[in-house]
């Protein structure tokens, strides 16, 4: 992976790597759950992509219960994300996080570019075999609150928000529960 030069990243050690996140681990109370080596290094863009939510390989996430978040590419799109910087040693629990192993996401690296420009490439991941549906109301919670927590622009953060969820009303885990009540505390005052 390429050093970064951005934000607290500071020097790429050799020990890292960058990943960009744009689902549920923009909220760092997520990605601190199993990778607790996560460091806010800036806010960034992936260009030519597009943001969309679905159930991958069309069975629905036990985790969540709707839609989880994808990229596809999409000329003049474009998503905005985290990058964080973590130790290598969190790597296997990265890719377990996002299901690599049993085909969910597929890891990939991406350049992405910084709110100052300087482009950066980073690990991200992406389904390929997946059905569109919407995310479920917690979990697009979780991804406004993370784009709130971590200053992504107003006007993405305003297109996250009109993001129409399915009508799930059963409760997540408790864990889950947990993260959202104590970010919407801590976000929102």
């Amino acid at each position: 992976m390429a050093s970064s030069g951005c934000g607290n990243c500071g020097k790429h050690e050799e020990d890292t790597f960058l990943y960009f996140a744009y689902g549920s681990n923009l909220l760092t109370a997520r990605i601190h759950l199993q990778n607790p080596s996560a460091t806010f290094c800036c806010v960034a863009r992936l260009q030519d992509f597009k943001l969309d939510f679905g159930n991958p390989q069309g069975k629905q996430s036990p985790t969540w219960h709707g839609g989880i978040a994808t990229i596809f590419q999409s000329p003049g799109d474009e998503v905005w994300g985290v990058i964080w910087k973590m130790n290598k040693s969190n790597l296997i629990s990265l890719d377990k996080q996002e299901g690599v192993s049993s085909g969910i996401y597929v890891p990939m690296e991406v350049k992405v570019y910084t709110q100052d420009k300087k482009e950066i490439t980073c690990r991200s991941y992406q389904m390929e075999n997946y059905v569109s549906v919407p995310p479920s109301p917690q979990y697009k919670t979780v991804i406004c609150l993370g784009a709130k927590e971590n200053g992504l622009p107003s006007e993405y953060q305003e297109k996250l928000k009109a993001i129409e969820p399915n009508d799930f009303k059963g409760k997540l885990s408790e864990e889950i529960e947990d993260i959202i009540k104590k970010a919407e505390t801590e976000v929102n005052h």
